[in-house]
């Protein structure tokens, strides 16, 4: 674990807190036995990460209830928060912004750094904020976006990006790429639209026509 943000530092997932597993997880076979509800959590988040990613809702749903029905057991609402902020975090880097309603619920009993978070998703993060961030995201004070080497965190930084109206083609381009090398069937049409727009506006045609060609192909059955 490189952070205690992280859940996992596998492909396809995770931008956010990791459930006081950090040092748990990475203790050795002579360390005391990790409890199985973070082990059930861990693997629950990752799975409802990835199939919303790929736009498989019933799935996500699924997994997400269990995820957050193992964090639940514990009576703590700060891992409860943190579950809802990675599915939050999901749909910033889809690009469906919504109120992180699940979260707001749970925001008395959060920490700093976990509202630190929701307002940085909300692209309402200020400078104080930002050093609370997980490093990956703490870069993008500086729009450094090609310096997150996670797929994941590249999407939900770009995401908000866009939700504070300074992305830029670049932005994405990138964030249009990520998702294709990942197979993350919902952000990549999510953000080809985008690109597509913008063609229309600058008035080439057939570089639009070509994205919508390309949208097509990724929603054929």
């Amino acid at each position: 674990m490189k952070s205690p943000w992280f859940l996992s530092e596998r492909p396809a997932v995770l931008a956010i807190l990791a459930l006081g597993l950090s040092a748990t997880l990475s203790a050795c076979s002579s360390g005391p036995k990790v409890p199985d509800w973070s082990i059930n959590a861990v693997g629950h988040v990752e799975r409802f990460t990835e199939a919303y990613l790929k736009g498989d809702s019933r799935v996500e749903m699924r997994e997400f209830d269990l995820a957050r029905a193992e964090t639940a057991r514990t009576g703590r609402p700060d891992l409860v928060a943190r579950i809802e902020l990675n599915r939050c975090a999901a749909r910033v880097a889809s690009l469906v912004f919504e109120p992180c309603e699940g979260f707001e619920a749970l925001r008395t009993d959060a920490s700093e750094a976990e509202r630190a978070y929701a307002n940085y998703l909300a692209g309402q993060v200020n400078g104080h904020e930002a050093a609370l961030l997980p490093p990956q995201h703490r870069a993008l004070a500086a729009a450094d976006l090609a310096s997150i080497e996670d797929p994941f965190s590249r999407l939900v930084a770009a995401g908000v990006l866009m939700r504070r109206t300074a992305a830029t083609p670049d932005t994405v381009a990138a964030a249009v790429d990520t998702a294709s090398r990942q197979g993350w069937r919902r952000p990549l049409l999510a953000w080809l639209g985008v690109q597509a727009r913008l063609a229309e506006e600058r008035g080439n045609t057939d570089e639009a026509a070509r994205i919508r060609r390309r949208m097509d192909l990724v929603t054929a059955k």
